[in-house]
């Protein structure tokens, strides 16, 4: 039996809207207010977005980021960096009830990665599942420079990178599905002990990651892959998927919560700072 999610095309936006919306579409499920939700979107600026918890002092040149225009967000996932440009972005908001959402993480990973994985096959690509046998010794800020669990590979480079965050319930899943990646850019963004350094991973960053148009070959378009994800998840994870869209009401909260926390130096910059001091969350 096919169970029901909503489908919202959120279009592009800011990294502020981007992410409170997957904030207030995670408490409006908890509240059993809406459905599950997959949500599809792009970014209206090229973003730096960092996890939960991640440094910012240490590992984030924030006059790269001002220098390319970029914008800067904390996300309510964890993981590493990830640079939103030229890309097809999704989230799954989804109650950790659900018989097919596992508690371990790693299992609940592979379970929603089906779906990418048949968007892949949709494309054209045949991509296959990142299941490292053991962990990494070097840690790196940048997300794009190794898999985690059950990520997409091509070839041996990761196409795809996500992050998870269970809150009242909820389990809140973000994806990058990157069309093309401004290497000079990525790299311009975090700090480094020294140049040759920064220009030694920049150089090997192609052996490491590869985009979408790179593996398919040719130009994808955002809508192409729109329908390809949208019937991967649909296969994959036997769900109708129903238009979804959000009322005035919605909207204002989304905003709201924009300015009051995604715009705000307490939140992105500040944030694990206090959390290390006061141990407040």
């Amino acid at each position: 039996m096919k169970d029901t999610w909503g489908l919202l095309h959120s279009g592009h936006d800011d990294a502020a809207v981007n992410m409170a919306m997957d904030e207030a579409l995670l408490n409006w499920h908890s509240e059993g207010k809406i459905p599950p939700v997959l949500r599809f979107y792009g970014w209206s600026t090229p973003t730096l977005s960092v996890g939960h918890f991640q440094k910012v002092d240490r590992t984030i040149d924030m006059d790269g980021v001002k220098r390319h225009g970029c914008q800067f967000v904390r996300r309510q996932t964890g993981g590493s960096a990830v640079l939103h440009d030229d890309e097809l972005t999704y989230s799954v908001i989804v109650s950790e009830d659900k018989p097919y959402i596992s508690q371990s993480v790693r299992e609940a990973y592979y379970e929603l990665s089906k779906g990418i994985m048949e968007g892949f096959n949709q494309l054209g690509i045949q991509a296959d599942y990142s299941i490292p046998k053991e962990r990494f010794v070097e840690r790196t800020a940048v997300c794009f420079e190794r898999p985690s669990d059950y990520e997409m590979l091509v070839d041996g480079k990761k196409i795809s990178g996500h992050a998870q965050t269970r809150k009242k319930g909820v389990l809140l899943q973000h994806g990058s599905l990157p069309f093309t990646i401004d290497q000079q850019m990525l790299f311009d963004l975090f700090r480094f002990s020294d140049e040759e350094t920064r220009e030694r991973k920049r150089s090997v960053f192609s052996n490491k990651a590869i985009s979408i148009n790179e593996a398919a070959g040719r130009p994808v378009t955002y809508d192409m892959a729109v329908k390809a994800f949208q019937t991967g998840f649909e296969k994959a994870l036997n769900l109708e998927l129903v238009p979804f869209e959000l009322t005035k009401e919605q909207w204002a909260e989304v905003q709201e919560l924009a300015e009051s926390k995604y715009r705000s130096d307490d939140w992105n910059i500040n944030y694990r700072k206090r959390v290390l001091a006061h141990g407040k969350k």
